[in-house]
Protein backbone atom coordinates (compact mmCIF):
# COMPACT_ATOMS: atom_id res chain seq x y z
CA UNK A 1 0.00 0.00 0.00
CA UNK A 2 1.28 3.23 -0.59
CA UNK A 3 0.58 6.62 0.85
CA UNK A 4 0.24 10.25 -1.03
CA UNK A 5 2.42 12.90 0.83
CA UNK A 6 2.82 16.82 0.75
CA UNK A 7 6.58 17.42 1.65
CA UNK A 8 9.00 20.45 1.63
CA UNK A 9 7.94 22.84 0.53
CA UNK A 10 4.70 21.91 -0.17
CA UNK A 11 4.61 20.66 3.23
CA UNK A 12 6.89 20.24 6.75
CA UNK A 13 8.88 17.23 6.39
CA UNK A 14 11.32 16.10 3.52
CA UNK A 15 10.21 13.25 1.27
CA UNK A 16 13.11 11.00 2.75
CA UNK A 17 11.55 11.50 6.44
CA UNK A 18 8.18 10.86 4.97
CA UNK A 19 9.54 7.86 3.01
CA UNK A 20 11.68 6.13 6.45
CA UNK A 21 8.36 7.03 8.43
CA UNK A 22 5.98 5.09 6.18
CA UNK A 23 8.34 2.30 5.80
CA UNK A 24 8.14 1.84 9.71
CA UNK A 25 4.60 1.80 9.29
CA UNK A 26 4.01 -1.08 6.69
CA UNK A 27 3.59 1.40 3.59
CA UNK A 28 5.35 -0.24 0.68
CA UNK A 29 5.88 3.30 -1.44
CA UNK A 30 4.91 7.22 -0.84
CA UNK A 31 3.47 9.21 -3.62
CA UNK A 32 4.84 12.71 -3.43
CA UNK A 33 2.82 15.19 -4.43
CA UNK A 34 5.02 17.59 -5.70
CA UNK A 35 3.93 21.58 -5.99
CA UNK A 36 7.30 23.26 -5.07
CA UNK A 37 9.11 20.15 -3.79
CA UNK A 38 11.48 18.47 -6.38
CA UNK A 39 13.36 15.49 -4.56
CA UNK A 40 16.28 13.09 -5.87
CA UNK A 41 13.65 10.52 -6.32
CA UNK A 42 16.61 8.09 -8.24
CA UNK A 43 18.26 8.67 -5.02
CA UNK A 44 15.88 7.69 -2.62
CA UNK A 45 14.83 4.92 -4.16
CA UNK A 46 18.34 3.25 -4.02
CA UNK A 47 18.95 4.85 -0.40
CA UNK A 48 15.04 3.45 1.20
CA UNK A 49 13.51 0.17 1.19
CA UNK A 50 10.54 2.07 -0.11
CA UNK A 51 9.13 3.18 -3.31
CA UNK A 52 8.97 7.25 -3.89
CA UNK A 53 6.70 8.12 -6.63
CA UNK A 54 6.99 11.55 -8.52
CA UNK A 55 3.91 13.27 -9.13
CA UNK A 56 2.51 16.31 -9.96
CA UNK A 57 -0.42 18.20 -8.04
CA UNK A 58 -1.98 20.76 -10.26
CA UNK A 59 -3.15 23.49 -8.39
CA UNK A 60 -5.38 26.22 -10.33
CA UNK A 61 -7.93 28.57 -10.21
CA UNK A 62 -9.39 27.53 -12.99
CA UNK A 63 -9.68 24.77 -15.65
CA UNK A 64 -8.31 27.05 -18.20
CA UNK A 65 -5.03 27.17 -16.30
CA UNK A 66 -4.94 23.58 -14.94
CA UNK A 67 -5.36 22.34 -18.64
CA UNK A 68 -1.99 23.67 -19.88
CA UNK A 69 -0.35 22.87 -16.34
CA UNK A 70 -1.81 19.22 -17.25
CA UNK A 71 -0.45 18.88 -20.32
CA UNK A 72 3.40 19.84 -18.97
CA UNK A 73 2.85 17.39 -16.27
CA UNK A 74 1.55 14.14 -17.91
CA UNK A 75 4.97 14.09 -19.96
CA UNK A 76 7.70 14.50 -17.24
CA UNK A 77 5.28 12.62 -14.02
CA UNK A 78 4.44 9.55 -13.03
CA UNK A 79 1.03 10.31 -11.23
CA UNK A 80 -1.14 13.32 -12.66
CA UNK A 81 -3.32 15.12 -10.01
CA UNK A 82 -5.72 17.74 -10.31
CA UNK A 83 -7.06 19.37 -7.18
CA UNK A 84 -10.37 20.28 -7.32
CA UNK A 85 -12.48 22.21 -5.09
CA UNK A 86 -14.80 24.22 -6.89
CA UNK A 87 -17.64 22.27 -9.49
CA UNK A 88 -15.92 23.89 -12.11
CA UNK A 89 -12.37 22.37 -11.28
CA UNK A 90 -13.75 18.67 -10.21
CA UNK A 91 -15.46 18.56 -12.98
CA UNK A 92 -12.06 19.52 -15.62
CA UNK A 93 -10.46 17.11 -13.68
CA UNK A 94 -12.46 13.84 -14.08
CA UNK A 95 -13.29 14.82 -18.15
CA UNK A 96 -9.72 14.91 -18.72
CA UNK A 97 -7.80 11.59 -19.78
CA UNK A 98 -4.91 12.88 -19.02
CA UNK A 99 -5.63 13.54 -15.21
CA UNK A 100 -5.04 10.51 -12.95
CA UNK A 101 -6.80 11.74 -9.93
CA UNK A 102 -9.16 14.52 -8.35
CA UNK A 103 -7.78 15.42 -5.02
CA UNK A 104 -9.94 16.97 -2.47
CA UNK A 105 -13.07 17.77 -4.26
CA UNK A 106 -14.85 18.90 -1.81
CA UNK A 107 -11.85 20.66 0.70
CA UNK A 108 -9.75 22.25 -2.50
CA UNK A 109 -5.70 23.13 -1.79
CA UNK A 110 -4.20 22.53 1.53
CA UNK A 111 -1.22 24.38 3.25
CA UNK A 112 1.08 23.16 5.51
CA UNK A 113 0.91 26.76 7.47
CA UNK A 114 3.87 28.78 8.63
CA UNK A 115 3.31 27.90 11.90
CA UNK A 116 3.92 24.79 11.05
CA UNK A 117 0.42 23.66 12.81
CA UNK A 118 -0.51 22.17 9.74
CA UNK A 119 -3.36 24.62 8.86
CA UNK A 120 -5.64 24.07 6.09
CA UNK A 121 -6.08 26.70 3.55
CA UNK A 122 -8.45 26.79 0.88
CA UNK A 123 -6.76 29.06 -1.54
CA UNK A 124 -9.80 28.90 -4.16
CA UNK A 125 -12.18 30.23 -1.96
CA UNK A 126 -15.03 28.39 0.12
CA UNK A 127 -14.41 25.07 -0.83
CA UNK A 128 -18.18 24.90 -2.46
CA UNK A 129 -17.04 21.74 -4.76
CA UNK A 130 -18.94 18.68 -4.99
CA UNK A 131 -19.43 15.45 -6.75
CA UNK A 132 -22.54 14.52 -8.30
CA UNK A 133 -23.67 11.19 -10.26
CA UNK A 134 -22.69 13.32 -13.49
CA UNK A 135 -19.30 13.38 -12.53
CA UNK A 136 -18.52 10.12 -10.60
CA UNK A 137 -20.02 8.93 -13.69
CA UNK A 138 -17.24 10.92 -15.84
CA UNK A 139 -14.64 9.55 -13.60
CA UNK A 140 -15.80 6.25 -14.33
CA UNK A 141 -15.32 6.76 -18.16
CA UNK A 142 -12.47 8.40 -18.35
CA UNK A 143 -10.71 6.08 -15.24
CA UNK A 144 -10.23 9.05 -13.12
CA UNK A 145 -9.81 8.30 -9.65
CA UNK A 146 -11.57 10.51 -6.71
CA UNK A 147 -9.84 11.22 -3.92
CA UNK A 148 -11.60 10.14 -0.36
CA UNK A 149 -9.75 12.30 1.89
CA UNK A 150 -9.55 11.40 5.13
CA UNK A 151 -7.26 14.27 6.51
CA UNK A 152 -10.41 16.12 7.94
CA UNK A 153 -11.66 13.46 9.74
CA UNK A 154 -8.34 12.72 11.54
CA UNK A 155 -7.80 16.29 11.98
CA UNK A 156 -10.78 18.30 12.28
CA UNK A 157 -13.35 19.13 14.69
CA UNK A 158 -16.72 20.16 14.89
CA UNK A 159 -19.11 21.37 12.23
CA UNK A 160 -16.67 21.00 9.98
CA UNK A 161 -15.90 17.59 10.66
CA UNK A 162 -19.66 16.54 10.30
CA UNK A 163 -19.79 17.76 7.36
CA UNK A 164 -17.49 16.20 5.89
CA UNK A 165 -18.35 13.09 6.84
CA UNK A 166 -21.33 13.44 5.70
CA UNK A 167 -19.59 14.45 1.94
CA UNK A 168 -17.57 11.39 2.51
CA UNK A 169 -20.62 9.11 3.16
CA UNK A 170 -22.54 10.40 -0.10
CA UNK A 171 -19.07 9.95 -2.12
CA UNK A 172 -18.99 6.04 -1.10
CA UNK A 173 -22.48 5.41 -2.15
CA UNK A 174 -21.86 7.24 -6.12
CA UNK A 175 -18.42 5.80 -6.23
CA UNK A 176 -19.80 2.20 -5.46
CA UNK A 177 -23.02 3.08 -7.47
CA UNK A 178 -21.51 3.77 -10.56
CA UNK A 179 -18.30 1.73 -10.06
CA UNK A 180 -16.22 4.52 -10.27
CA UNK A 181 -12.51 4.32 -10.03
CA UNK A 182 -10.74 5.93 -6.04
CA UNK A 183 -8.00 6.49 -3.61
CA UNK A 184 -7.82 6.82 0.04
CA UNK A 185 -5.35 9.11 1.64
CA UNK A 186 -4.79 11.25 4.80
CA UNK A 187 -3.15 14.09 2.73
CA UNK A 188 0.06 14.27 5.49
CA UNK A 189 1.75 17.71 5.44
CA UNK A 190 4.27 16.01 8.06
CA UNK A 191 5.69 12.49 9.36
CA UNK A 192 4.08 13.10 12.13
CA UNK A 193 0.62 12.85 10.32
CA UNK A 194 1.25 9.61 8.63
CA UNK A 195 -0.64 7.40 9.73
CA UNK A 196 -0.44 3.21 9.45
CA UNK A 197 -3.07 1.33 6.85
CA UNK A 198 -4.40 -0.55 10.13
CA UNK A 199 -5.26 2.92 11.54
CA UNK A 200 -6.86 3.99 8.46
CA UNK A 201 -8.77 0.91 7.68
CA UNK A 202 -9.76 1.23 11.43
CA UNK A 203 -10.84 4.61 10.84
CA UNK A 204 -12.63 4.08 7.51
CA UNK A 205 -14.71 1.20 9.26
CA UNK A 206 -15.65 3.60 12.23
CA UNK A 207 -16.55 5.86 9.61
CA UNK A 208 -19.15 3.75 7.93
CA UNK A 209 -16.83 3.39 4.87
CA UNK A 210 -15.43 0.54 5.41
CA UNK A 211 -12.66 -1.82 6.28
CA UNK A 212 -12.12 -2.87 3.66
CA UNK A 213 -13.26 -0.41 1.42
CA UNK A 214 -10.37 1.74 3.04
CA UNK A 215 -7.98 -0.58 2.38
CA UNK A 216 -9.09 -0.73 -1.10
CA UNK A 217 -7.83 2.54 -2.05
CA UNK A 218 -4.75 2.63 -0.21
CA UNK A 219 -3.58 0.10 -2.62
CA UNK A 220 -5.12 1.47 -5.40
CA UNK A 221 -2.35 4.46 -5.20
CA UNK A 222 0.16 0.90 -6.02
CA UNK A 223 -1.89 -0.19 -8.92
CA UNK A 224 -1.64 3.02 -10.10
CA UNK A 225 2.03 3.68 -9.99
CA UNK A 226 2.62 0.18 -11.33
CA UNK A 227 0.47 0.59 -14.50
CA UNK A 228 1.49 4.10 -15.21
CA UNK A 229 5.23 3.09 -15.18
CA UNK A 230 4.53 0.30 -18.16
CA UNK A 231 2.76 2.89 -19.62
CA UNK A 232 5.61 5.20 -19.63
CA UNK A 233 8.34 2.47 -20.57
CA UNK A 234 9.72 2.24 -24.01
CA UNK A 235 8.61 -0.52 -24.69
CA UNK A 236 5.05 0.12 -24.55
CA UNK A 237 2.77 0.26 -27.46
CA UNK A 238 -0.70 0.03 -26.22
CA UNK A 239 -2.39 -2.11 -23.42
CA UNK A 240 -1.70 -5.62 -23.85
CA UNK A 241 1.20 -4.72 -27.25
CA UNK A 242 5.11 -3.81 -25.92
CA UNK A 243 8.09 -3.80 -28.54
CA UNK A 244 10.49 -6.67 -28.02
CA UNK A 245 11.71 -10.12 -28.99
CA UNK A 246 9.06 -12.84 -29.43
CA UNK A 247 9.55 -16.73 -30.07
CA UNK A 248 7.81 -17.53 -33.22
CA UNK A 249 5.43 -20.76 -33.04
CA UNK A 250 6.69 -24.00 -35.19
Amino acid sequence: MYEAVHAHPDGQSTAARFAATAERYGYDGVVVRADDARPDYERLRDALPVDVVDAAEIVAEDPQHASGAVGNARTKHTVVIVCGGTNALNRFAVEQKRVDILARPFEGPIDAGDGGDGERVNRNGNGDGDVNHVLAKAARDNDVRIEVNLGPVLRERGGHRVRHLTKLRKLKRLLDHYDAPYVVSANPTSHLELRAPRELAAVGEEVGLGREWTREGLDEWRRLVARNREHLSESFIAPGVERGRYEEDD
